[in-house]
């Protein structure tokens, strides 16, 4: 057994370093990207904090109000949810989870969320519709995500 002398010298040796030197904060997209449907919905039924709200909203650079309105809610009802400690709804918490998803795919394929938010805000090829105007239902962002897939593997889109 060691000794409290021993246990003192040895804690000298190990080395540590804050983390936030690095940059390695994790995002929304680290905490909450989840790939595998049965996790996602698992985790939409135990329902989201706000904050995962608040952090794609920031993430994202997209305005509270106009997240509120892509997962169909009004940005009054999430702030009485945080004011009331209350989870989001399972529906909502599901939306919230694939747009997570949606993004960080996004950020992967484009190379960063600037460039990723500028493709969605193009109209499709030969069409006046844009990416983003789908993703206000939950099958809507499924097909976003498919159409980047296929532009990964080369389609036009």
């Amino acid at each position: 057994m060691a000794t409290n002398k021993e246990q003192r010298d040895s804690s000298k040796n190990r080395v540590e370093e804050p983390v936030a030197a690095y940059g390695a904060v994790t995002s929304v997209f680290n905490r909450f990207a989840i790939k595998d449907d049965y996790k996602l919905l698992k985790k939409a039924r135990e329902g989201l904090k706000t904050d995962v709200f608040y952090s794609l909203a920031d993430a994202i650079k997209m305005p509270e109000k106009a997240l509120a309105s892509v997962i169909n809610l009004s940005p009054r009802t999430i702030s009485n949810y945080r004011d009331q400690e209350k989870g989001l709804d399972p529906i909502y918490s599901e939306h919230l989870l694939k747009l997570i998803n949606l993004y960080s795919f996004g950020k992967e394929i484009f190379g960063n969320l600037d460039e990723f938010t500028l493709w969605m805000n193009r109209p499709f090829w030969n069409s006046n519709d844009k990416p983003i105007d789908f993703i206000s239902t939950s099958g809507g962002v499924d097909l976003i995500y498919e159409e980047i897939e296929k532009l990964a593997q080369g389609y036009p889109v």
